[in-house]
């Protein structure tokens, strides 16, 4: 194997990290083919802190391992997290190579729930610090007004935009999800929907 690469893999809010949950799989894996992984609980995912969740970022950033690529997976509130440390010109950005944001909801969703309306995403008008992708489905309840427009248009991304993909949740069959190790593996890999079944 080439030199090991280091993950932070980054969850949701409400999300407790199921076993189930493709994210659970994803650090699984990834860890048994001799990559560093952190898959940390962040504090309180019923009722997260935007302020807090920063710090975690920059905390999980600063202290992650090995001379290899770093690379950030972030799902849902943690994708327009890492929007936000952006945004904020936070340093610690500078130590990832790559970045996949996945299913990032949109401000209309976060401003009716009062946990997470500090989240909502702040103006695009900032230069990402690392290529980035984003993948989403073409049916997110979370981004209704489609995470294509909201997001990789105005800051300049591919997307892969996945038919009934919804959430890209357990509650959408996103468990076991190849495509995601295949892009954790090889950056130049496009995102497929799970093998139906």
């Amino acid at each position: 194997m080439t030199t090991p690469r280091s993950y932070l893999i980054l969850h949701g809010w409400q999300n407790h990290r199921p076993k189930d949950h493709w994210q659970h799989w994803l650090a699984d894996r990834l860890t048994a083919l001799g990559h560093h992984v952190t898959y940390p609980g962040l504090p309180d995912p019923d009722d997260p802190g935007l302020d807090v969740w920063l710090g975690e970022l920059a905390r999980h950033l600063e202290e992650s391992e090995g001379t290899g690529e770093r690379v950030v997976v972030a799902h849902s509130a943690s994708a327009v997290l890492w929007l936000h440390a952006a945004a904020r010109g936070m340093g610690e950005l500078r130590r990832v190579h790559r970045v996949l944001l996945v299913a990032p909801p949109s401000g209309s969703v976060l401003a009716r729930h009062p946990e997470v309306a500090a989240f909502a995403p702040p103006p695009l008008d900032f230069a990402l610090p690392c290529p980035t992708r984003l993948v989403a489905g073409d049916d997110d309840p979370y981004c209704p007004e489609g995470a294509a427009t909201l997001f990789a248009e105005p800051l300049g991304i591919p997307a892969d935009i996945l038919p009934g993909a919804g959430h890209l949740s357990l509650e959408t069959g996103y468990g076991p999800w190849p495509a995601v190790l295949d892009w954790c593996l090889d950056a130049t890999v496009p995102l497929r929907a799970r093998p139906a079944g």
